[in-house]
């Protein structure tokens, strides 16, 4: 996949613009507080409807206004295409192709990673923040659990208004909680094997680019103790269990007490918690290794390439270690975007931030 160009109309303070890209890499530099970190996060937005910086997406538009555009074209391996994403009254719009369509039908068909300073919090943070980051990346290449995501959402809320009104010897409430454990079941499947699928390839490039005699991996923190528990029957019955144990402390707090929205995932160094124990380098090396790992992931699931956005790049690492990383995405033959506050060693195409305008330098 390639990004050809956006277009955006009220987005922070950045400058009514619209921008060709012709490079695999693209570096957007210039001093702090110009709107560099705005571009990437317009560009994540158009491609996924998503922010990388806010759950409110109103927040992005300029002050003083009330709406909110972005515009962009690339090309997958098939054809060129078209996503607009835009906010009008608090409410989203997604069009493909100029046909309005469901953000459901928007979101994972042009696929982008992102990597930002503030994503150490994945390791850090709260389990919120992890399990926010693993459905986002799963529900890229499954819709349908994009779908069930959203579904079980849902019955959770209904399951504990019934719970706090005392309603659960109710037919109603043995319908809902079948289908909360069903829906649920399929969740803790769906996060167990990406785990089990992405924890290899974090481990490989953790070792080829930053510290080859340490061991990096991912372990699943699940509610339920399902180590030899494979099937998704077998996850159903393990989970109608745990809910018969929590029975009588689910009614006497109202709330429920069991299911994946209590799931967690730890990072691993050499078999300890990074949270606990891991540097601050060794934390950004850990997310950096999550992030990208996550090419090998679509690029398996999707048969295409996504796109990478960097922010800062040149705060995580030193200038060997940064140059390794680049040199690396360009042996991926990914599309990256990154941003700066110099201008750097590398092969790629340069545009200046100026009071959130951009600039492109013809001669880099």
């Amino acid at each position: 996949m390639k990004v050809l160009s956006i277009q955006f109309n009220h987005v922070r303070n950045l400058k009514n613009q619209e921008i060709s890209f012709f490079s695999p890499i693209q570096v957007f530099y210039g001093k702090n507080g110009q709107g560099k970190t705005s571009i990437l996060e317009a560009i994540y937005f158009a491609g996924t409807g998503l922010s990388f910086r806010t759950r409110h997406t109103s927040e992005m538009i300029t002050y003083t206004k009330n709406t909110l555009s972005c515009f962009l074209e690339y090309q997958d391996q098939f054809s060129e295409k078209s996503l607009t994403v835009s906010i009008e009254k608090d409410k989203k719009v997604f069009f493909f192709l100029g046909k309005k369509i469901s953000q459901m039908e928007f979101f994972g068909n042009l696929n982008m990673i992102f990597y930002i300073p503030e994503d150490v919090m994945l390791i850090n943070g709260s389990p919120n923040l992890r399990r926010l980051f693993i459905d986002r990346e799963i529900s890229q290449t499954n819709s349908f659990y994009l779908h069930q995501l959203r579904k079980f959402s849902n019955l959770l809320k209904i399951r504990n208004k019934y719970l706090k009104e005392k309603l659960y010897e109710n037919e109603e409430y043995t319908i809902y909680e079948e289908e909360f454990v069903k829906c649920g079941s399929y969740l803790i499947e769906q996060r167990k094997k990406y785990i089990h699928e992405i924890s290899k390839f974090v481990k490989k490039i953790y070792q080829n680019l930053f510290d080859s005699e340490k061991s990096l991996e991912i372990s699943y923190k699940s509610f339920l103790h399902f180590e030899n528990t494979n099937s998704l029957l077998e996850i159903q019955e393990e989970f109608r269990k745990e809910i018969e144990k929590k029975r009588e402390k689910e009614i006497q707090y109202s709330f429920s007490m069991v299911g994946p929205h209590k799931d967690d995932f730890v990072f691993l160094l050499e078999g300890e918690d990074a949270k606990l124990y891991a540097s601050q380098g060794e934390k950004k090396s850990i997310i950096f290794s999550l992030k990208l790992s996550e090419i090998d992931i679509l690029s398996k699931n999707k048969q295409e390439l996504p796109i990478v956005l960097i922010d800062d790049v040149t705060s995580y690492f030193d200038r060997q270690r940064c140059e390794s990383v680049l040199q690396y995405l360009k042996e991926k033959k990914v599309q990256v975007f990154l941003t700066s506050t110099e201008i750097l060693n590398i092969d790629a195409k340069y545009y200046k931030m100026e009071k959130g305008e951009v600039y492109e330098i013809t001669d880099s």
